[in-house]
Protein backbone atom coordinates (compact mmCIF):
# COMPACT_ATOMS: atom_id res chain seq x y z
CA UNK A 1 0.00 0.00 0.00
CA UNK A 2 1.42 3.54 -1.33
CA UNK A 3 0.11 6.56 0.46
CA UNK A 4 -0.16 9.74 -1.65
CA UNK A 5 -0.93 13.19 -0.88
CA UNK A 6 -3.62 15.05 -2.81
CA UNK A 7 -3.78 18.65 -3.68
CA UNK A 8 -6.76 20.33 -4.70
CA UNK A 9 -9.27 18.71 -6.86
CA UNK A 10 -12.25 19.90 -9.38
CA UNK A 11 -15.33 19.13 -7.70
CA UNK A 12 -16.86 17.45 -11.00
CA UNK A 13 -16.32 13.93 -12.13
CA UNK A 14 -12.12 13.88 -11.72
CA UNK A 15 -12.77 14.63 -7.96
CA UNK A 16 -14.44 11.01 -7.11
CA UNK A 17 -12.80 9.05 -9.97
CA UNK A 18 -9.19 10.21 -8.40
CA UNK A 19 -10.52 8.65 -4.78
CA UNK A 20 -11.82 5.82 -6.47
CA UNK A 21 -8.60 5.56 -7.85
CA UNK A 22 -6.63 5.51 -5.18
CA UNK A 23 -8.67 2.99 -3.41
CA UNK A 24 -9.19 0.90 -5.87
CA UNK A 25 -5.17 0.65 -6.42
CA UNK A 26 -5.18 -0.29 -2.77
CA UNK A 27 -3.42 2.84 -2.18
CA UNK A 28 -4.62 5.42 0.05
CA UNK A 29 -4.33 9.33 0.07
CA UNK A 30 -4.29 12.52 2.31
CA UNK A 31 -6.26 15.62 0.66
CA UNK A 32 -4.02 18.99 1.27
CA UNK A 33 -6.46 22.12 0.35
CA UNK A 34 -6.71 25.70 1.40
CA UNK A 35 -10.64 26.04 2.08
CA UNK A 36 -11.88 22.69 2.67
CA UNK A 37 -15.68 24.26 2.72
CA UNK A 38 -15.15 24.23 -1.34
CA UNK A 39 -15.20 20.96 -1.62
CA UNK A 40 -18.07 20.48 1.16
CA UNK A 41 -20.56 22.73 -0.29
CA UNK A 42 -20.65 20.83 -3.59
CA UNK A 43 -20.24 17.08 -2.14
CA UNK A 44 -21.63 14.85 -4.79
CA UNK A 45 -25.43 14.16 -4.41
CA UNK A 46 -26.60 10.35 -3.80
CA UNK A 47 -22.88 9.12 -2.83
CA UNK A 48 -20.74 9.48 -0.46
CA UNK A 49 -18.15 12.53 -0.07
CA UNK A 50 -15.14 11.60 -1.52
CA UNK A 51 -13.11 13.49 1.26
CA UNK A 52 -14.28 10.22 3.66
CA UNK A 53 -12.14 8.16 2.06
CA UNK A 54 -9.05 10.18 2.78
CA UNK A 55 -6.41 9.19 5.51
CA UNK A 56 -6.03 12.80 6.73
CA UNK A 57 -7.80 16.25 5.71
CA UNK A 58 -5.10 18.99 5.89
CA UNK A 59 -6.00 22.49 5.27
CA UNK A 60 -2.78 24.75 4.09
CA UNK A 61 -2.02 27.72 1.81
CA UNK A 62 -1.72 26.11 -1.68
CA UNK A 63 -1.69 29.02 -3.38
CA UNK A 64 1.67 30.20 -1.87
CA UNK A 65 4.15 27.64 -3.08
CA UNK A 66 7.16 28.86 -1.07
CA UNK A 67 5.57 28.61 2.18
CA UNK A 68 4.22 25.57 1.59
CA UNK A 69 7.22 23.47 0.21
CA UNK A 70 8.64 23.70 3.71
CA UNK A 71 5.33 22.35 5.27
CA UNK A 72 4.51 19.59 3.02
CA UNK A 73 8.75 18.39 4.29
CA UNK A 74 7.15 18.19 7.92
CA UNK A 75 4.26 16.63 6.89
CA UNK A 76 6.46 13.95 5.01
CA UNK A 77 8.50 13.12 8.07
CA UNK A 78 5.25 12.05 9.70
CA UNK A 79 3.13 10.40 7.23
CA UNK A 80 6.18 9.32 4.57
CA UNK A 81 4.29 10.05 0.78
CA UNK A 82 5.07 7.91 -1.88
CA UNK A 83 3.91 10.36 -4.29
CA UNK A 84 2.09 13.47 -4.98
CA UNK A 85 -0.76 14.24 -7.41
CA UNK A 86 -3.52 16.70 -7.93
CA UNK A 87 -6.72 16.84 -10.99
CA UNK A 88 -6.89 20.48 -10.45
CA UNK A 89 -5.27 22.23 -13.44
CA UNK A 90 -4.34 25.40 -10.97
CA UNK A 91 -2.39 23.28 -8.63
CA UNK A 92 -0.24 21.19 -11.24
CA UNK A 93 3.10 23.10 -11.10
CA UNK A 94 2.23 23.22 -7.33
CA UNK A 95 2.46 19.64 -7.24
CA UNK A 96 5.69 19.40 -9.65
CA UNK A 97 7.37 21.17 -7.12
CA UNK A 98 6.85 19.19 -4.16
CA UNK A 99 7.56 15.91 -6.03
CA UNK A 100 11.36 17.83 -6.81
CA UNK A 101 11.28 19.09 -3.60
CA UNK A 102 10.26 15.68 -1.77
CA UNK A 103 12.25 13.14 -4.45
CA UNK A 104 9.21 11.81 -5.35
CA UNK A 105 8.02 10.87 -8.87
CA UNK A 106 6.90 12.85 -11.70
CA UNK A 107 7.75 15.56 -14.48
CA UNK A 108 9.99 17.95 -13.61
CA UNK A 109 8.45 21.41 -12.39
CA UNK A 110 9.69 23.47 -15.46
CA UNK A 111 8.23 21.04 -18.14
CA UNK A 112 5.04 21.12 -16.16
CA UNK A 113 4.87 25.23 -15.70
CA UNK A 114 5.92 25.18 -19.24
CA UNK A 115 2.76 23.07 -20.27
CA UNK A 116 0.61 24.79 -17.81
CA UNK A 117 1.63 28.68 -19.65
CA UNK A 118 0.14 28.43 -23.07
CA UNK A 119 2.28 31.30 -23.90
CA UNK A 120 5.69 28.92 -22.66
CA UNK A 121 3.94 26.44 -24.60
CA UNK A 122 3.75 28.30 -27.68
CA UNK A 123 7.32 29.17 -27.05
CA UNK A 124 8.90 25.91 -26.47
CA UNK A 125 7.02 23.82 -28.85
CA UNK A 126 8.22 26.26 -31.51
CA UNK A 127 11.30 26.51 -30.57
CA UNK A 128 11.72 22.70 -31.31
CA UNK A 129 9.77 22.71 -34.15
CA UNK A 130 6.69 21.36 -33.40
CA UNK A 131 3.52 22.71 -35.56
CA UNK A 132 1.39 25.08 -33.95
CA UNK A 133 -0.46 27.79 -34.95
CA UNK A 134 1.33 31.90 -35.24
CA UNK A 135 0.92 33.74 -32.24
CA UNK A 136 1.57 37.03 -30.02
CA UNK A 137 2.31 37.57 -26.66
CA UNK A 138 1.70 41.20 -25.46
CA UNK A 139 0.25 43.11 -21.90
CA UNK A 140 -0.06 46.32 -23.23
CA UNK A 141 -2.55 47.46 -25.95
CA UNK A 142 -0.95 48.88 -28.16
CA UNK A 143 1.52 45.79 -28.90
CA UNK A 144 -1.50 43.60 -28.70
CA UNK A 145 -3.54 45.42 -31.60
CA UNK A 146 -0.40 45.94 -33.77
CA UNK A 147 0.11 42.08 -33.18
CA UNK A 148 -3.55 41.10 -34.47
CA UNK A 149 -2.77 43.05 -37.24
CA UNK A 150 0.09 41.08 -38.12
CA UNK A 151 -1.49 37.87 -37.59
CA UNK A 152 -4.73 39.31 -39.04
CA UNK A 153 -8.33 38.27 -38.33
CA UNK A 154 -10.27 36.14 -37.33
CA UNK A 155 -7.87 35.45 -34.76
CA UNK A 156 -8.19 33.58 -31.57
CA UNK A 157 -7.91 35.31 -28.16
CA UNK A 158 -6.68 33.69 -25.04
CA UNK A 159 -5.81 33.87 -21.03
CA UNK A 160 -2.29 32.25 -20.75
CA UNK A 161 -3.89 30.46 -17.12
CA UNK A 162 -6.90 29.68 -17.50
CA UNK A 163 -8.58 26.25 -18.20
CA UNK A 164 -12.26 24.46 -19.37
CA UNK A 165 -12.79 27.26 -22.20
CA UNK A 166 -12.95 30.46 -19.88
CA UNK A 167 -12.31 33.55 -21.66
CA UNK A 168 -10.88 31.75 -25.22
CA UNK A 169 -13.31 34.12 -28.38
CA UNK A 170 -13.03 34.49 -31.55
CA UNK A 171 -12.41 37.67 -32.55
CA UNK A 172 -12.89 39.21 -36.38
CA UNK A 173 -12.28 42.92 -35.82
CA UNK A 174 -10.30 45.47 -33.96
CA UNK A 175 -13.46 46.47 -31.79
CA UNK A 176 -14.44 42.79 -30.55
CA UNK A 177 -10.53 42.58 -29.71
CA UNK A 178 -10.65 45.58 -27.77
CA UNK A 179 -14.16 44.12 -26.27
CA UNK A 180 -12.16 40.95 -25.12
CA UNK A 181 -9.19 41.76 -23.59
CA UNK A 182 -11.23 44.65 -21.76
CA UNK A 183 -13.46 41.17 -20.42
CA UNK A 184 -9.90 39.30 -19.86
CA UNK A 185 -8.66 42.37 -18.08
CA UNK A 186 -11.80 42.56 -15.89
CA UNK A 187 -11.06 38.60 -14.15
CA UNK A 188 -7.51 39.38 -12.59
CA UNK A 189 -7.83 36.01 -9.81
CA UNK A 190 -8.94 33.00 -11.09
CA UNK A 191 -11.72 30.01 -9.40
CA UNK A 192 -8.94 29.56 -6.85
CA UNK A 193 -7.74 33.19 -5.45
CA UNK A 194 -4.90 33.17 -7.64
CA UNK A 195 -3.63 35.96 -9.44
CA UNK A 196 -3.69 35.80 -13.08
CA UNK A 197 -0.80 36.87 -15.59
CA UNK A 198 -1.74 40.27 -17.20
CA UNK A 199 -0.60 39.00 -20.29
CA UNK A 200 -2.70 38.31 -23.30
CA UNK A 201 -2.10 35.17 -26.21
CA UNK A 202 -3.30 36.31 -29.66
CA UNK A 203 -3.43 32.56 -31.64
CA UNK A 204 -4.08 32.56 -35.56
CA UNK A 205 -7.74 30.93 -35.99
CA UNK A 206 -6.54 27.19 -37.18
CA UNK A 207 -9.40 25.70 -39.48
CA UNK A 208 -10.70 21.88 -39.24
CA UNK A 209 -11.71 19.65 -37.09
CA UNK A 210 -10.37 19.41 -33.53
CA UNK A 211 -9.18 16.15 -31.71
CA UNK A 212 -6.95 14.93 -28.08
CA UNK A 213 -4.45 12.32 -27.70
CA UNK A 214 -4.76 10.93 -24.91
CA UNK A 215 -1.48 9.16 -23.64
CA UNK A 216 0.41 7.67 -20.49
CA UNK A 217 4.13 8.35 -20.19
CA UNK A 218 6.32 6.04 -17.92
CA UNK A 219 10.09 5.80 -17.86
CA UNK A 220 11.11 7.68 -20.92
CA UNK A 221 8.29 6.17 -22.79
CA UNK A 222 5.11 7.55 -24.41
CA UNK A 223 1.80 5.22 -24.81
CA UNK A 224 -0.60 6.38 -26.83
CA UNK A 225 -4.39 5.18 -25.60
CA UNK A 226 -6.04 6.50 -28.59
CA UNK A 227 -7.66 9.84 -30.29
CA UNK A 228 -10.84 11.60 -29.27
CA UNK A 229 -12.63 13.45 -31.22
CA UNK A 230 -14.18 17.31 -29.78
CA UNK A 231 -17.33 19.29 -31.20
CA UNK A 232 -17.30 23.10 -30.47
CA UNK A 233 -20.43 25.52 -29.88
CA UNK A 234 -20.75 28.91 -28.77
CA UNK A 235 -19.39 31.24 -30.86
CA UNK A 236 -17.49 33.16 -30.46
CA UNK A 237 -16.80 31.04 -27.65
CA UNK A 238 -15.22 27.89 -27.89
CA UNK A 239 -17.41 25.44 -25.92
CA UNK A 240 -16.67 21.71 -25.68
CA UNK A 241 -20.48 20.42 -26.83
CA UNK A 242 -18.75 16.32 -27.05
CA UNK A 243 -16.98 13.91 -27.32
CA UNK A 244 -16.12 10.52 -29.20
CA UNK A 245 -13.64 7.91 -28.26
CA UNK A 246 -12.15 6.29 -30.23
CA UNK A 247 -12.59 9.12 -32.87
CA UNK A 248 -13.62 8.56 -36.77
CA UNK A 249 -10.45 9.06 -38.36
CA UNK A 250 -8.71 7.59 -41.18
CA UNK A 251 -5.63 5.82 -39.93
CA UNK A 252 -3.35 8.90 -42.12
CA UNK A 253 -4.88 11.41 -39.72
CA UNK A 254 -5.48 9.37 -36.53
CA UNK A 255 -0.99 8.61 -36.69
CA UNK A 256 -0.72 12.57 -37.84
CA UNK A 257 -2.10 13.70 -35.06
CA UNK A 258 -0.36 11.14 -32.71
CA UNK A 259 2.60 11.75 -33.88
CA UNK A 260 2.39 15.87 -33.70
CA UNK A 261 1.29 15.33 -30.26
CA UNK A 262 4.31 12.96 -29.45
CA UNK A 263 6.47 15.67 -30.75
CA UNK A 264 5.10 18.27 -28.27
CA UNK A 265 5.32 15.68 -25.35
CA UNK A 266 8.94 14.94 -25.98
CA UNK A 267 9.85 18.85 -26.69
CA UNK A 268 8.18 20.06 -23.78
CA UNK A 269 9.86 16.73 -21.53
CA UNK A 270 6.54 15.63 -20.59
CA UNK A 271 7.66 11.97 -20.70
CA UNK A 272 7.92 10.40 -17.72
CA UNK A 273 5.00 10.57 -15.24
CA UNK A 274 2.52 11.83 -16.63
CA UNK A 275 -1.34 11.33 -18.25
CA UNK A 276 -1.49 13.74 -20.95
CA UNK A 277 -3.98 15.07 -23.25
CA UNK A 278 -2.80 16.80 -26.11
CA UNK A 279 -5.51 18.76 -27.80
CA UNK A 280 -5.01 19.04 -31.95
CA UNK A 281 -6.26 20.93 -34.74
CA UNK A 282 -6.09 18.78 -38.34
CA UNK A 283 -5.82 21.63 -40.18
CA UNK A 284 -5.94 21.93 -44.34
CA UNK A 285 -2.34 21.86 -44.45
CA UNK A 286 -1.47 19.83 -41.35
CA UNK A 287 -1.60 18.53 -37.78
CA UNK A 288 -1.38 21.62 -35.28
CA UNK A 289 -1.16 21.63 -31.44
CA UNK A 290 -3.87 23.45 -29.60
CA UNK A 291 -3.02 22.91 -26.21
CA UNK A 292 -0.78 20.54 -24.09
CA UNK A 293 -2.43 19.38 -20.38
CA UNK A 294 -0.41 17.37 -18.67
CA UNK A 295 -2.94 16.04 -16.47
CA UNK A 296 -5.79 13.54 -17.84
CA UNK A 297 -8.55 14.65 -20.29
CA UNK A 298 -11.84 16.02 -18.35
CA UNK A 299 -15.02 16.05 -19.80
CA UNK A 300 -15.56 11.90 -18.89
CA UNK A 301 -13.23 11.48 -21.55
CA UNK A 302 -11.48 9.17 -19.43
CA UNK A 303 -14.60 7.50 -18.75
CA UNK A 304 -15.28 6.96 -22.81
CA UNK A 305 -12.13 5.56 -22.69
CA UNK A 306 -12.88 3.15 -20.38
CA UNK A 307 -15.88 1.98 -21.20
CA UNK A 308 -14.45 1.22 -24.68
CA UNK A 309 -11.18 -0.06 -23.86
CA UNK A 310 -10.72 -1.86 -20.40
CA UNK A 311 -7.72 0.86 -19.74
CA UNK A 312 -8.86 3.30 -16.44
CA UNK A 313 -6.75 6.31 -17.40
CA UNK A 314 -7.67 7.54 -13.33
CA UNK A 315 -5.99 4.78 -12.25
CA UNK A 316 -2.91 5.36 -14.80
CA UNK A 317 -2.38 8.69 -13.43
CA UNK A 318 -2.22 7.28 -9.88
CA UNK A 319 0.52 4.64 -10.57
CA UNK A 320 2.86 6.95 -12.71
CA UNK A 321 2.30 9.56 -10.09
CA UNK A 322 3.88 6.34 -7.65
CA UNK A 323 6.93 5.66 -10.20
CA UNK A 324 4.99 2.87 -10.69
CA UNK A 325 4.33 0.88 -14.40
CA UNK A 326 0.50 1.79 -15.31
CA UNK A 327 -1.91 -1.26 -16.41
CA UNK A 328 -2.80 -0.30 -20.52
CA UNK A 329 -3.87 -3.53 -21.19
CA UNK A 330 -6.76 -3.67 -23.35
CA UNK A 331 -9.78 -5.69 -23.01
CA UNK A 332 -12.89 -6.68 -24.71
CA UNK A 333 -15.51 -4.14 -23.15
CA UNK A 334 -18.11 -4.66 -26.13
CA UNK A 335 -18.01 -1.27 -27.38
CA UNK A 336 -16.73 0.02 -30.07
CA UNK A 337 -17.34 3.52 -29.43
CA UNK A 338 -18.57 5.66 -26.78
CA UNK A 339 -19.65 9.51 -27.02
CA UNK A 340 -21.05 11.95 -24.65
CA UNK A 341 -22.99 15.07 -25.19
CA UNK A 342 -23.82 18.51 -23.46
CA UNK A 343 -26.59 20.20 -22.74
CA UNK A 344 -25.21 24.09 -23.20
CA UNK A 345 -27.59 26.72 -21.96
CA UNK A 346 -28.16 29.25 -24.43
CA UNK A 347 -29.86 31.95 -22.51
CA UNK A 348 -30.31 33.12 -19.34
CA UNK A 349 -32.58 32.57 -16.39
CA UNK A 350 -34.41 29.95 -14.17
CA UNK A 351 -34.28 26.08 -15.20
CA UNK A 352 -38.21 25.18 -15.20
CA UNK A 353 -38.09 21.73 -16.98
CA UNK A 354 -35.82 19.50 -18.01
CA UNK A 355 -36.79 15.46 -18.16
CA UNK A 356 -34.49 12.66 -19.16
CA UNK A 357 -36.31 10.05 -16.56
CA UNK A 358 -36.81 7.65 -19.77
CA UNK A 359 -32.91 7.62 -20.47
CA UNK A 360 -31.53 5.81 -18.13
CA UNK A 361 -33.37 2.83 -19.04
CA UNK A 362 -32.65 3.33 -23.05
CA UNK A 363 -30.91 0.53 -24.93
CA UNK A 364 -26.78 2.08 -25.68
CA UNK A 365 -26.89 4.26 -22.51
CA UNK A 366 -24.25 4.68 -20.05
CA UNK A 367 -24.74 7.43 -17.97
CA UNK A 368 -27.05 10.61 -17.62
CA UNK A 369 -26.54 13.57 -15.49
CA UNK A 370 -29.18 16.63 -16.01
CA UNK A 371 -29.67 19.55 -13.52
CA UNK A 372 -32.82 19.96 -11.66
CA UNK A 373 -35.68 22.85 -12.02
CA UNK A 374 -34.89 26.01 -9.96
CA UNK A 375 -30.98 26.28 -10.72
CA UNK A 376 -30.27 29.52 -11.79
CA UNK A 377 -28.74 29.58 -15.07
CA UNK A 378 -26.58 31.53 -17.29
CA UNK A 379 -26.05 30.77 -21.28
CA UNK A 380 -22.89 29.23 -21.67
CA UNK A 381 -19.48 31.19 -22.27
CA UNK A 382 -17.63 27.88 -21.39
CA UNK A 383 -17.32 24.59 -19.90
CA UNK A 384 -18.55 25.52 -16.57
CA UNK A 385 -22.16 25.97 -17.77
CA UNK A 386 -23.43 22.54 -18.46
CA UNK A 387 -26.80 21.63 -17.65
CA UNK A 388 -25.62 18.21 -18.10
CA UNK A 389 -24.33 15.23 -20.11
CA UNK A 390 -26.08 12.06 -21.87
CA UNK A 391 -23.14 9.42 -22.59
CA UNK A 392 -23.71 5.96 -24.90
CA UNK A 393 -22.09 3.33 -26.66
CA UNK A 394 -22.13 1.76 -29.76
CA UNK A 395 -21.09 -2.46 -29.90
CA UNK A 396 -21.06 -1.77 -33.77
CA UNK A 397 -19.28 1.16 -34.55
CA UNK A 398 -18.70 4.97 -34.82
CA UNK A 399 -21.81 5.48 -33.99
CA UNK A 400 -22.06 6.67 -30.58
CA UNK A 401 -22.23 10.43 -31.49
CA UNK A 402 -24.86 9.89 -33.67
CA UNK A 403 -26.55 8.11 -30.80
CA UNK A 404 -26.08 10.81 -28.13
CA UNK A 405 -27.09 13.68 -30.03
CA UNK A 406 -30.27 11.97 -30.90
CA UNK A 407 -31.23 11.43 -27.21
CA UNK A 408 -29.82 15.19 -26.73
CA UNK A 409 -32.29 16.24 -29.17
CA UNK A 410 -35.22 14.70 -26.89
CA UNK A 411 -33.78 16.35 -23.81
CA UNK A 412 -33.80 19.73 -25.52
CA UNK A 413 -37.38 19.48 -26.27
CA UNK A 414 -38.62 19.42 -22.85
CA UNK A 415 -36.44 22.08 -21.68
CA UNK A 416 -37.52 25.15 -20.47
CA UNK A 417 -35.52 28.22 -19.11
CA UNK A 418 -37.45 31.62 -18.31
Amino acid sequence: MAHLLVVESWVGSMSRLLPRAIRESGHEFTFLTRDLHHYVRSAPEGTAHPLLGARNVITADTNDTEALLPQVERMHTVFGFDGVITSCDYYLSTVARIADRLGLPGPSAEAVENACRKDATRRVLADAGVPGPRFAVHEEWADIARAAREIGYPLVVKPVDLCAGMYVRRVDDEAQLAAAVGVLADFPVNARGQRRAPVVLLEELLDGPEVSVETVSHAGAVHVVGVTDKSIGGAPAFIETGHMFPAALTSADAGAAEQTALGALKALGLTDGVVAHTEIKLTSTGPRVVEVNPRPAGNRITELVRHVTGIDLAAAFVEVALGHEPDLKRTDTGLRSAAIGFLVPETAGTLEALDGSRLPDTPGVLEVQLAEPGRQVKAAGSNNEYLGHVMAGDPHGTGARDRVEALLDEVRSGLVIR
